[in-house]
């Protein structure tokens, strides 16, 4: 087995060399932080345990994990590893400074991964000696129970690298699929107009709760609100405030007003008691119409993503139903509605927008060909 390094050591970091280290794979961790390296292998041990206790594993698979994590002191313990990836700040310069630093001591044919999915890879390669080697394995939280990997090399990145990254994350138990380098790569970006366009229809006058009855109805797990509410209001302002900025503030990524009100408001969700629906329970008559005009604009955004390349309709459905729990993916819901009745739902939304939302409704060339 090869071996893996995973540098930093936050929730995602020790989650990924959990994930590994139950694989079979020798980890070496580590963190610039000397208290998040001292307690590493003890909130691995209890998260462990956990398992242990519920019957989800036995202590002698506990113990091979255990046994497969080195905690390192020092970067250049990290010379052995095939792959490493980083989970450390989301800041381009500190990811570009870590590469920097373990180019020096690794060999040219070592992978080096970023798990953000908001700072481009092309930018995090820009100054490494060899960008080849570099790209995107974006795990999902908590990396040891969600399934999907985004896999997004930039345009320098090798098919050799794309292929052994592939292939070891695989090999650890998961799904991967391959993106391109954009601003939320397929699950973030294409998540947004199931709040958005949730929260286009509040600020029209909708319930929440009826907007969230519909979405159930259509067989989706939580409805847009339930989930702002499960996620936090305020870390989905963040995220899709970095989106509409991503994006040249394309209409399609809009900051609705009522979601900034929510969040100056404090009641973000179920961490302050009290959000869009929460702690109440959704109770109305589902609406037909709402869920299509939601499904449409997932569709929809899907279909631009597809259109600016490096994915397929059947990655795109496959990492949304992994990375959220949806019934169905955007094509497979194409499918189920027709292009007709997507394309009259759009149309029918960009003639009663405001002028300057028109642009969000306007239909991918995928839809109109």
């Amino acid at each position: 087995m090869q071996t893996i390094g995973i540098i930093g050591l936050g929730t995602m970091g020790l989650g990924i060399a959990q994930v590994f280290a139950a694989a079979g794979f020798p980890t070496i961790a580590t963190d610039a932080h000397a208290p998040a390296r001292a307690n590493a292998r003890d909130r691995m041990e209890q998260a462990l345990n956990a398992r242990v206790t519920a019957g989800k594993l036995t202590p002698e698979a506990r113990d091979a994990t255990l046994n497969n994590l080195h905690i390192a002191e020092s970067l250049s313990d990290f010379a052995p590893c095939a792959l490493i990836i980083e989970a450390i700040v989301e800041r381009l310069d500190a990811k570009q400074a870590l590469f920097a630093s373990l180019e020096a001591i690794i060999p040219a044919t070592t992978i080096l991964a970023t798990n953000t999915s908001s700072i481009p890879v092309a930018a995090i390669a820009a100054t490494a000696t060899h960008p080849d080697r570099i790209l995107a394995l974006h795990f999902f939280n908590p990396p040891t129970a969600m399934k999907l990997v985004e896999l997004a090399p930039h345009a320098g990145t090798s098919a050799a690298a794309l292929a052994l990254a592939g292939k070891i994350t695989q090999t650890a138990g998961k799904t991967t699929i391959q993106c391109p380098d954009r601003p939320g790569f397929i699950v973030n970006r294409c998540a947004r107009p199931y709040y958005g366009e949730a929260l286009a229809l509040l600020s029209e006058g909708h319930k929440a709760a009826e907007i969230d009855a519909a979405m159930l109805a259509a067989g989706y797990r939580l409805g847009p609100f339930a989930l702002i509410d499960l996620i936090g209001a305020d870390i989905n302002l963040a995220a899709t405030q970095g989106l509409h900025a991503a994006m040249q503030k394309h209409p399609r990524y809009h900051v609705f007003p009522i979601l900034t009100a929510q969040v100056a408001s404090g009641d973000l969700g179920r961490k302050t008691g009290r959000g869009f629906i929460y702690p109440a329970e959704t109770a109305a008559n589902p609406n037909p119409d709402i869920a299509l005009r939601i499904e449409s604009t997932l569709i929809n955004e899907a279909a631009w993503l597809l259109a600016e390349g490096g994915t397929t309709p059947e990655g795109i459905d496959t990492a949304m139903k992994l990375g959220l729990n949806f019934p169905r993916g955007p094509f497979e819901a194409l499918a189920q509605h027709g292009h007709e009745a997507v394309l009259k739902t759009l149309q029918a939304l960009a003639q009663q927008a405001p002028e300057a939302l028109k642009p969000r409704y306007a239909p991918a060339p995928y839809l109109t060909r």
